[in-house]
């Protein structure tokens, strides 16, 4: 989109689009196409703020304005040394400081003849709105009676999962593959494992994924107060997570669906069929017989120790409520939490609980997940008056030591490593207990995901501290956003606030794609989730109604689009409808982000980047965390 004012052609930030203009000149002086990246959603005023010129030539000392809502001057200020390149096509990359922009309000950029996308400066409550979009996307996933219609205009789905059958698992064709070899077989059921959330943009539903995400709605409420939407969010994922634990048998159930069909082709998985998930009740087409009564697996026999993973993530869900909830729901949430942390199979693991296939989600760390439970433990404990206190700080500070031996400096904050969490937690029982255990190590340890994510940041233009060329990339640039909040918490240090702000400004907009990664958030964000009610109910051009406060995975490595793109399936809304790829231009530093329904690799949010999203922001919002 371009809008023409006066004899120069102003850019805003949208997919695809780039300003007019000429090779500087002099320094400082002329034109040069390209485009200034912000942090669409906003700055707190009193955080530090970079914008991003992008060039398709030099602009050494390029002059810069900031104009507000009616157009006034308020600032101005010259370029930064150049940051490096990009791409061939925009070799580079300026930062423009703008920290001493206070007053709230509205504001453009404007430098080497390009405008940016408009922006906000206000308190830092301001993230509070897309937090809580983020709590309505959760909305949007559930399933079961209890949904929340919302503007995609949800309705009951998946109603006979009230009394779903168990089967064993199944063996898959492949390791990388989730097709059944042979048939499925019942060994029980029926259960009862109605309502939750789908786990991304299907209507699969995963006890490791909903634990994770639980835990940090859990967390936000904690951290940053009540909120409504966030509280109902979390009620609903406990609720279903009570109906996953068989506290009588003592079974937890891993999933409920299957991804896709068996080789044969006599039955259809979720996957291979695009479709609205209230039809699937009553889907009588031949071979959907598992689409219409899906089912159910178990994370081990009845009464025999569980993942530790599995264990230390859902007892750590049930373990924050009971931080929060009045006393009597507190101790009861307490006791389940209890019982599923004893059940942890803690020696010979083998190879972790996740899904089914376990390359749905391959985690292979587990220490962390332990260190969480017992810490959310201890903490629920302490304030309910429950003697088991000390017991479990114990044996959290004991899996601490294991996770900085065996697992720190591996990953950070995300789906598959809660350290940072769990360290900051572990730390705030220590001090409530005033035990005498060293919290040094701990500090020490989040200090080290934060340097290491810093270290990247210093290294890229855009101070990105996640990986492009690697899954997961938005979730880890949320996740730098906790640490650094939760860091600051737990030492007083405030040394990484700068760097939290980057990792923001880069989700939401201050990127070389000049996207914001979460829908609905800023002027230009993704349109085309992979996400079948958002593609038949909602809107490609990003007016509403839209998936509001989905969290996309973001720019992924090239290698995995070699392949190309996957087909359409029958009845997928084609979006983009003429294919296009908007942002192939932007493509560098071995990231690719395509904006399109077909990019699972890029385009489908799930719980997991949600959550992260939804908890940085909270503890943005409230100032600090914890």
């Amino acid at each position: 989109m371009r809008l023409a004012a006066a004899a120069l052609i102003v850019t805003l930030c949208t997919a695809g689009t780039a300003s007019a203009g000429t090779r500087a000149t002099a320094p400082g002086t002329g034109k040069v196409a390209g485009f200034i990246r912000v942090d669409q959603v906003g700055y707190a005023s009193g955080e530090a703020k970079r914008a991003y010129l992008m060039t398709t030539g030099a602009a050494p000392g390029a002059r810069f304005t900031v104009v507000d809502a009616r157009g006034r001057h308020v600032l101005d200020g010259t370029a930064g040394t150049r940051r490096g390149p990009w791409n061939s096509a925009y070799p580079d990359v300026y930062a423009l400081d703008l920290t001493r922009l206070r007053r709230p309000g509205t504001y453009r950029v404007r430098a080497a003849g390009n405008v940016s996308p408009p922006f906000r400066v206000g308190a830092a409550r301001m993230f509070r709105q897309p937090a809580d979009d983020a709590a309505g996307f959760f909305g949007t996933q559930r399933d079961g009676a209890d949904v929340v219609p919302g503007e995609l205009g949800r309705r009951p789905s998946h109603l006979n999962d009230r009394t779903a059958k168990v089967y064993a698992r199944p063996v898959f064709t492949g390791p990388d593959t989730d097709e059944i070899a042979g048939r499925l077989r019942r060994i029980g059921g029926p259960v009862d494992v109605e309502g939750g959330w789908f786990d991304a943009g299907d209507f699969l539903k995963f006890t490791h994924t909903a634990a994770f995400a639980d835990t940090l709605l859990w967390a936000a409420r904690r951290d940053g107060g009540p909120d409504r939407r966030i509280d109902g969010e979390a009620r609903h994922g406990l609720g279903w997570l009570e109906k996953m634990w068989d506290g009588r048998t003592r079974t937890l159930y891993l999933q409920v669906g299957i991804g896709s069909g068996d080789e044969q082709g006599t039955f259809a998985g979720d996957h291979d069929v695009w479709r609205l998930p209230e039809r699937d009740d009553s889907d009588r087409a031949k071979g959907h017989r598992y689409l219409r009564d899906r089912p159910v697996f178990r994370a081990a026999a009845p009464g025999r120790p569980i993942s530790p993973n599995l264990a230390g993530r859902v007892s750590a869900a049930f373990a924050l409520a009971a931080q929060v909830e009045d006393p009597r729901r507190a101790r009861r949430d307490l006791a389940t939490a209890a019982r599923i942390y004893s059940m942890a199979r803690t020696t010979h693991v083998g190879e972790l609980d996740t899904g089914l296939p376990h390359a749905f989600y391959p985690e292979d760390a587990w220490h962390d997940d332990m260190e969480l439970g017992g810490a959310e433990l201890a903490l629920a404990a302490q304030r309910l008056g429950d003697p088991r206190a000390a017991a479990w700080l114990a044996q959290a500070s004991a899996w601490a030591g294991r996770y900085v031996a065996h697992d720190s400096g591996k990953d950070t904050f995300n789906l598959y490593d809660v350290g940072a969490l769990a360290h900051a937690d572990l730390v705030r029982a220590i001090r409530n207990g005033h035990a005498r255990l060293s919290t040094a190590g701990l500090v020490a340890d989040l200090r080290a995901q934060l340097d290491a994510g810093a270290e990247r940041a210093g290294a890229d233009p855009f101070r990105a501290g996640a990986v492009y060329s690697g899954f997961d990339s938005v979730p880890h640039s949320f996740g730098l956003v906790a640490t650094a909040r939760l860091y600051r918490a737990v030492s007083g240090d405030r040394r990484y606030d700068a760097f939290a702000t980057a990792q923001r400004d880069w989700v939401f907009g201050a990127n070389a794609w000049g996207t914001s990664f979460m829908v609905g958030e800023g002027t230009n964000f993704e349109r085309c989730p992979q996400h079948v009610v958002a593609n038949l109910r909602g809107r490609t051009d990003g007016r509403h109604p839209i998936a509001t406060g989905a969290t996309v995975n973001g720019p992924n490595g090239t290698s995995v689009f070699e392949d190309g793109l996957d087909d359409h399936l029958d009845g997928m809304k084609h979006c983009p409808p003429d294919g296009s790829d908007a942002y192939a231009k932007f493509t560098g530093h071995g990231g690719r982000y395509v904006d399109d329904v077909r990019s699972w690799q890029t385009s489908e949010p799930a719980d997991d980047f949600t959550a992260l999203a939804l908890y940085a922001l909270t503890l943005t919002a409230a100032g600090g965390g914890g």
